[in-house]
């Protein structure tokens, strides 16, 4: 099943090299600047996976991965670098991995050459089910690029595209002080904003939420049963099972 859903309105680019990439209207809208943003970090996407005192969440997080989509035929969104699509291809029966950027499909390409993985290019606000039987959805960081109001038309998108009883996995950062960027800018619907300068000296606001275990729970069970959360130092995991409508 095909279901796209429809975010806020979209901020205008800012002066010099700094670019919005703030609560998107939709595909059309959030492509150029996220896909921009996340194509010029490329190369250096992957330095978050190793630093030494993030090991001990990664290492429990692959752990809840690998034994959540077990024998699954799995949807990921936002696939990125391919870091998440080697580790839940250990475990999962096949894995169609998406994402809207060429380039980062190119890298996970790269990184991933097995016959149950594939690679399709696809926004992840167009969610498209249509191509497989799938049984599990993997979405690593991108819940937090969802506007929080957004949040349960998201969920409602993929419940319906992938259907009762699916599985669904998400994992993202939790806020640390002095180890998370700072935020920038919070807005009165509770949407966080931080400001990131890559390597390349180009500088970013993103928008990158930090929900709580609550607001975790109480999203998730408008769609699904069978919650699981799991709230580590640095990131937070959560799966459930989509329930009729």
């Amino acid at each position: 099943m095909r279901h796209r859903y429809h975010l806020g309105s979209q901020d205008r680019a800012r002066h010099g090299r700094r670019r919005e990439v703030p609560t998107p209207a939709g595909p059309e809208d959030i492509r150029p600047p996220i896909v921009e943003y996340y194509d010029r970090r490329l190369a250096e996407y992957d330095e978050i996976y190793h630093r030494p005192e993030r090991q001990p969440d990664l290492a429990v997080l692959a752990g809840l991965v690998r034994r959540a989509i077990d024998g699954a035929r799995m949807l990921e969104l936002a696939c990125g670098t391919g870091y998440w699509t080697a580790i839940a291809a250990e475990t999962a029966a096949h894995v169609t991995a998406t994402d809207a950027s060429p380039k980062a499909l190119e890298a996970a390409r790269a990184r991933i050459d097995q016959p149950h993985v594939r690679f399709r290019l696809a926004d992840a606000h167009t969610i498209d089910a249509t191509d497989g039987d799938y049984t599990a959805v993997l979405a690593a960081f991108w819940w937090s690029h969802v506007p929080r109001a957004a949040v349960p038309e998201f969920l409602a998108g993929l419940a319906a595209a992938l259907g009762p009883g699916a599985r669904a996995v998400f994992l993202d950062n939790r806020y640390v002080e002095g180890s998370s960027t700072p935020i920038s800018r919070t807005e009165a619907d509770g949407n966080t904003y931080q400001r990131r300068r890559l390597n390349d000296g180009s500088d970013f606001e993103i928008l990158k939420n930090f929900p709580s275990r609550q607001q975790l729970h109480d999203d998730l069970s408008l769609v699904a049963d069978d919650i699981d959360i799991h709230e580590l130092t640095y990131y937070w995991y959560a799966a459930c099972t989509f329930c009729a409508a």
